[in-house]
């Protein structure tokens, strides 16, 4: 199976349809960590639904419409990042994360972010990189400013989850805003 390492001990790989039973135990952990923010995770409940979830990027993939990637850590699956959306035609995108406790403080989420961000902008041309989060996820808001993202604006109670209205942060990033080459490269400085 093809991996990107992110760390000595962990690696970007595809999550499909076949690791529902491994990506059900994972949501199983991460679930009061994402259900606050996530509602995709909330519907993963079973296998069925986990094999659902991931099947819905497994076509949004072979659509070129949007992609899904686990980070495992030491064989664990601990979390993942993800293109929610991807227009090519459009050259705009919008990428997601989330994580369990155990792959949180290791830089794992942002360096798999780079990732997405280095094969949307380097490899796939895209022109814009979207990131929404509700405004009380702090750790999602400070990912987007690691990665030297732009905070367009707030959609004022934009999401109704769970009975509650959120606020939705739009952030983005523009291709000519980033810099270097590969993987590996860095946000310029906001």
């Amino acid at each position: 199976m093809y991996a990107i390492p992110l760390t000595e001990s962990a690696e970007l790989r595809l999550l499909e349809p076949w690791q529902a039973d491994e990506f059900l135990a994972h949501i199983d952990r991460a679930r009061p960590h994402t259900d606050p923010w996530i509602p995709w995770a909330t519907r993963s409940t079973d296998v069925a639904s986990a094999r659902a979830t991931l099947q819905l990027f497994a076509d949004k993939q072979a659509a070129d419409a949007g992609r899904i990637y686990g980070i495992w850590l030491d064989g664990t699956l601990v979390g993942g990042v993800m293109f929610v959306q991807f227009d090519a035609e459009r050259g705009n995108c919008e990428i997601g994360v989330w994580t369990e406790p155990a792959g949180e403080g290791q830089g794992l989420i942002s360096a798999g972010v780079r990732h997405l961000i280095a094969y949307a902008f380097g490899e796939r041309g895209m022109h814009r990189i979207e990131w929404w989060n509700s405004a009380g996820n702090t750790r999602s808001r400070a990912v987007a400013q690691r990665m030297g993202m732009h905070l367009d604006g707030t959609l004022r109670d934009q999401s109704l989850y769970r009975g509650v209205r959120h606020d939705m942060e739009i952030w983005s990033l523009l291709a000519h805003e980033w810099r270097g080459e590969g993987s590996g490269e860095q946000p310029k400085a906001a």
